[in-house]
Order: structure tokens, then sequence, then C-alpha cells
């Protein structure tokens, strides 16, 4: 049993982001990946769930894609602040899936507040800096997919 009822949460809460790109899906991911950059992101991790489980189940999954973004800086006090528990939530995924052919779906949640949320973080000024600081950072990455 959950202590909060999932349903109740605004979602920016956990600081849901999307955007729909009408573009074929490689193209996408690199748009995203070209975005997120430009916005001060790495990227340690990156992955086609879809393209593994189509090979290893035969899942038949439309294209689905991972980009594990980084920024170091932040990252690095995330981890100070939140006594290296924010680590178990790296990379701050952001996913790119196919809806249909021509149209992808970018998404992405804010581990930082979702760390709060679930008693990771702590619930004080430095914590909300930086939740502040990497909420600009993922705006700007968002605006940059519309600059296009």
């Amino acid at each position: 049993m959950l202590p909060f009822d999932p349903e109740e949460l605004d979602p920016a809460a956990y600081g849901e982001e999307e955007a729909v790109l009408h573009m074929d899906h490689e193209e996408a991911v690199e748009h995203v990946r070209e975005a997120f950059a430009a916005a001060g992101f790495g990227f340690p991790v990156e992955f086609s769930p879809s393209d593994l489980l189509n090979e290893k189940v035969d899942a038949d999954r439309d294209p689905y894609y991972v980009l594990g973004a980084c920024n170091p800086g932040m990252a690095d006090r995330a981890l100070d602040a939140s006594e290296n528990r924010i680590g178990a939530l790296f990379p701050c995924n952001v996913v790119v899936w196919e809806e249909e052919p021509g149209v992808q779906r970018v998404y992405h949640v804010s581990i930082m507040r979702i760390a709060r949320l679930l008693g990771m973080a702590p619930d004080d000024e430095e914590w909300a800096d930086v939740v502040a600081e990497t909420g600009t950072y993922v705006e700007e990455a968002f605006g940059n997919l519309d600059a296009a």
C-alpha cells in the first residue's frame, strides 16, 4: 500500500514534461540529444529497450529509446545534498517513443522531485535549489525541442 494516492498527485509534483515531435524516430532521438546537450546535459547511457525486447522476447515493440541525461555539476550537488541516495535514480532519463510513424513522444520526469517525494532527499533550501536549477535545465531543453 502506497502512503499516498498517485492519482491525486499533480504531474508538476514529479516534474512531468512531454512533447510531441513530427519526424521519424531516429531523427527525433538525434533532435532530443541535441536539444538536451545544448541545455548542458551529457549522455553517459543510451539504449533501445524496444530493440532489446524485440530481439530477446520477440516483443514486436514500436521504436522506443532512452537517453540517460546527466549534468555533472548538478549530479555532484545532488549526491552531496541527498547523502548519495539520489544515485539510485541516476541518470535522468528522457525517453522517445513512436506513437505512430512520423509522430514521436518525448517524456521526462524529474528524479530530483521524485527523490523528495520518496524521502530520498531532504526537504530543505539546498534541495529546493537543486530542484529549481535542474528544472531550469529541463525547461530549456524542452524549449530547444521547439527551436528546430
